[in-house]
C-alpha cells in the first residue's frame, strides 16, 4: 500500500531501518525537522504523572526507533488506552518545531507509516488478539459487556466494533422527528454557537472553519451562523456512530485526508473529566475525516406541524491511533440520496480516538436540552476517570497558557 509517493512498511523492522535511513540521509529534511523538535521540546508539567511522562529534549533516532519498538509491542488496556499517544504529544506540546514534525513532509509518512502498521497489528487473528480481547473483556466487566451482541472475535478491531444490542440503546421520541438524538456513546459538548464561513473566528477560546471541515462541501454555507457539537467516544466506548436524525442523506465522503498526530496540547482534551471544553477544535479541520449531509424535515415541537426542510450535518472524525472514518457500503460514492431513519447505523472507527461533530443550521439547535428522568451520566470508577478522563486539578491547569471561558 501507499502514502503519496512512499510504500507503507509490512513489518515493524522495515519501518525503523526506513526512518533510520532517512535520519542518516536527511531524507526530505527528516534529520532537520527531527532535530529541531526534540531540541525546541517543552518541559511536562513537574505534576505530570510517571507513568504517561516522555522527555524528548535532545533525544537521538535511536531513542525515536526505540519508542516505536516500546509502543508497538505494548498492549492497550480500557484505562491506559491513551498513554502512549500523550507520551508522544509531548514532542509537539506546544511546540512549534515538533508541530511541523509530525504534521508534515517525511514526518507526517512516518506517522501514517506507524499508524498502518497499528491497524495490521489489530487487524491481525491468533494468540495475541484473543489475549487482548480478553484483557478488554475482563477490564470492562460482565455489566458492561451485557450491552453487546456476544460474538466469536477473531481480531482485536473486530471486538473493538463489536455491535450493541438494540435494547440497550433504545431511540429516543423515535416517531418525533423534531428530537435530535447522540450518533454515538460519548462525551457531549457544545463548541461553537456561531460557524464563521471562512475564517476560524474564536468562541469562547474555540475556533472552526466550516467550509474546511467539509472539504470546501457547497452544503458548507449551509451551517454559517449555525452550532457545532462534539462528541467524543472515549477508546473503551462503542464505536459506531449512528444518524442523530431522520432523513435522506445527500451527499457524503469518507476521504479526506489529513494529519494522524499533532494536537498541540493533547493532554489539555481531557480537561479533568470535562473532556473538550474549551478545546480548539481549528486543528479537526487538518485530521482524517469524512461527513454526511442529511436533508431533513423540521417540526415544530410544540404541534408537530412541518416547519421547512433543513440540513444537519455529521462529521466523523478519526484522531490518533486511528486514521480510519469507515461507512457503510451505501454511504459510499452516492449517487442519489440515501434514505435514513434516526439511529440507523452510518459506520464506524476502528482502534484508536475519535469523535463526531454534529453541524446544525442557524437557531435550529440553541441548546442541549434532557427531561427529567434521562440519563446525564454515570458515577465513575475512579481508574476509569483517571485513566481515560483526567489528570490532577493541578496538573490541568498547569498546562494551559489560554484563559477558558466559564
Amino acid at each position: 500500500m501507499m502514502h503519496g509517493d512512499e510504500s507503507y512498511s509490512e513489518s515493524l523492522e522495515e519501518f525503523l531501518k526506513k526512518i533510520k535511513r532517512w535520519y542518516e540521509t536527511d531524507h526530505e529534511g527528516f534529520k532537520t525537522m527531527y532535530d529541531a523538535a526534540v531540541k525546541n521540546v517543552v518541559p511536562y508539567p513537574d505534576d505530570t504523572p510517571e507513568d504517561v511522562r516522555c522527555d524528548w529534549k535532545h533525544k537521538d533516532i535511536q531513542f525515536l526507533c526505540d519508542f516505536f519498538r516500546k509502543w508497538y509491542a505494548w498492549q492497550p488496556g480500557v484505562n491506559n488506552g491513551l498513554d502512549y499517544i500523550e507520551k508522544f504529544s509531548w514532542l509537539n506540546y506546544e511546540n512549534d518545531y515538533g508541530m511541523v514534525f509530525v504534521t508534515c513532509g517525511p514526518g507526517l509518512k512516518m506517522t501514517a507509516d506507524f499508524t498502518h502498521l497499528q491497524g495490521m497489528q489489530m487487524d491481525a487473528s491468533g494468540p495475541q488478539a484473543k489475549e487482548l480481547i480478553n484483557k478488554w473483556v475482563e477490564e470492562l466487566g460482565p455489566k458492561r459487556m451485557a450491552d453487546y451482541e456476544p460474538a466469536d472475535w477473531q481480531t482485536f478491531n473486530e471486538f473493538f466494533i463489536r455491535e450493541v444490542k438494540k435494547e440497550r440503546r433504545p431511540i429516543d421520541a423515535e416517531d418525533d422527528d423534531s428530537v435530535v438524538v447522540a450518533p454515538a456513546d460519548c462525551v457531549i459538548n457544545m463548541i461553537v454557537d456561531e460557524l464563521t464561513e471562512t475564517t476560524p473566528i474564536p468562541v469562547k477560546t474555540v475556533t472552526m472553519n466550516v467550509a474546511q471541515l467539509l472539504g470546501n462541501s457547497s452544503y458548507a454555507e449551509r451551517f454559517i451562523g449555525g452550532t457545532a457539537v462534539s462528541c467524543i467516544l472515549m477508546p473503551d466506548s462503542y464505536h459506531r456512530y449512528h444518524a442523530p436524525v431522520s432523513g435522506e442523506v445527500v451527499e457524503a465522503r469518507d476521504d479526506i485526508g489529513g494529519v494522524y498526530y499533532g494536537m498541540r496540547d493533547f493532554p489539555d482534551l481531557l480537561d479533568k473529566g470535562n473532556v473538550g471544553y474549551g478545546y480548539d477544535y481549528e486543528m479537526f479541520d487538518h485530521f482524517r475525516r469524512g461527513y454526511v449531509i442529511i436533508r431533513t424535515e423540521y417540526l415544530d415541537p410544540r404541534n408537530g406541524h412541518r416547519d421547512g426542510e433543513g440540513y444537519v450535518g455529521l462529521v466523523p472524525v478519526g484522531l490518533n491511533s486511528i486514521a480510519s472514518v469507515k461507512f457503510l457500503p451505501k454511504f459510499k460514492d452516492l449517487k442519489e440520496p440515501v434514505p435514513v431513519e434516526k439511529g440507523d447505523e452510518i459506520g464506524n472507527f476502528e482502534y484508536g480516538g475519535s469523535l463526531n461533530i454534529l453541524l446544525f443550521e442557524p437557531g435550529r439547535f440553541p441548546a442541549l436540552q434532557l427531561l427529567q428522568g434521562q440519563r446525564i451520566g454515570v458515577l465513575e470508577d475512579p481508574e476509569r476517570t483517571a485513566g481515560l478522563f483526567t489528570r490532577s486539578s493541578s496538573h490541568t491547569q498547569s498546562r494551559r497558557r489560554r484563559p477558558l471561558a466559564p
